[in-house]
């Protein structure tokens, strides 16, 4: 029998319409930026996005962490299985948003700011590499009475897993809090994703407090590393921090997963339950294929989510997202392949094993 996946997944993170650009590193240079960074933007990166428009070839791409994620998922799930919350102005970005939304067939449960503009997403390409400067506006200002208002809340009492980007601690970290205790309280699954290096630096206690909550926890190397260096973990080894931050104390007995993407390099993923920490390698895309690689991160958790939630196995839901990832960096922005999306299990993807 099918399973009854309506609802099932509910994500929460800042709502953004990015401003993609390729440049060359001495604007990077002119605004302090690394080349693959994420930041939140202050009053000397705001003419960047003026910049961007009116020297560059500026693309305008709808945004995100994850609702670029649940977008991918909804694409591989049955259409009505996701639910995505956040913050937006009541103008024409917040249209362009819904829209790219609407054609996934994820429904948007969005609280909207008629006097605030929808936020934004400077992407700096330079080669394969991207740095992202957030402006939040609306986004800044999403507040837990959206999600405890009972016909919202009504969609978190409906779900079985949830997924919210570090980057909502910067906005609203009570409802982090009040979705982590409902999903714990309820026997559901709860996931995160560090999603950037500040997230760790920044917000180390919220980090902490909510880690006993979350069952899988999603993150790339850098931002792993950031984390070690937050929680003074004493080591740069991925293997060693997947394993540490999987053995944290836990609110239930339910086991923590972690995963870690490394970009090309292979997937990191530990368990609380297990001495063994498994290491996933990527089919590599051909270098003449790759676009840009933002969004690549996203779609990986889509893939992978996408396959959890159907309860297939590991290897599986790996598999998936190396998959989905390795799409989306043939693209243009973090976009989906046009058309229908459907991922084939090779069935013969394994990782290597190391113990710990």
């Amino acid at each position: 029998m099918a399973q009854n996946l309506r609802g099932a997944l509910v994500g929460f993170c800042n709502p953004l319409l990015d401003i993609s650009a390729v440049v060359d590193e001495k604007l990077l240079s002119e605004y302090g930026l690394k080349a693959n960074d994420a930041i939140m933007a202050d009053e000397k990166h705001l003419p960047l996005f003026q910049t961007l428009i009116d020297k560059y070839d500026a693309k305008f791409l709808p945004g995100g962490s994850a609702q670029n994620t649940l977008r991918g998922a909804q694409l591989l799930l049955p259409e009505g299985s996701a639910v995505f919350f956040g913050a937006v102005g009541k103008d024409e970005n917040a249209q362009r948003l819904k829209g790219a939304a609407d054609n996934a067939k994820l429904r948007t449960n969005y609280m909207v700011l008629p006097n605030t503009p929808t936020g934004t997403c400077a992407l700096l390409i330079t080669g394969h590499n991207r740095s992202m400067v957030a402006n939040l506006s609306a986004a800044s200002e999403y507040n837990i009475s959206h999600v405890k208002d009972p016909e919202n809340w009504k969609d978190i009492e409906a779900a079985r897993f949830y997924y919210i980007t570090g980057f909502f601690f910067a906005v609203s970290p009570d409802t982090i809090e009040a979705v982590a205790k409902h999903a714990h309280e309820n026997n559901k699954t709860f996931t995160m994703n560090l999603s950037a290096p500040f997230v760790a630096e920044f917000f180390t206690e919220q980090v902490e407090k909510t880690l006993p909550y979350i069952n899988i926890l999603f993150s790339n190397e850098t931002e792993a590393e950031a984390l070690s260096k937050a929680l003074k973990f004493g080591t740069s080894d991925i293997k060693q921090i997947a394993k540490r931050v999987a053995d944290m104390p836990r609110a239930g007995s339910r086991p923590r997963l972690v995963v870690f993407t490394q970009g090309a390099d292979s997937t990191v993923v530990a368990s609380s339950d297990s001495d063994e920490v498994r290491l996933y390698g990527v089919k590599p895309v051909p270098h003449e294929e790759i676009s840009d690689t933002n969004g690549a991160g996203d779609a990986f958790v889509a893939g992978f989510l996408a396959e959890y939630i159907q309860e297939r196995p590991l290897d599986t839901c790996v598999e998936a997202g190396h998959w989905l990832g390795g799409q989306v960096v043939r693209q243009v922005g973090p976009n989906y392949p046009a058309g229908e999306l459907k991922f084939v299990p090779s069935g013969n993807f394994a990782p290597a094993v190391e113990k710990i």
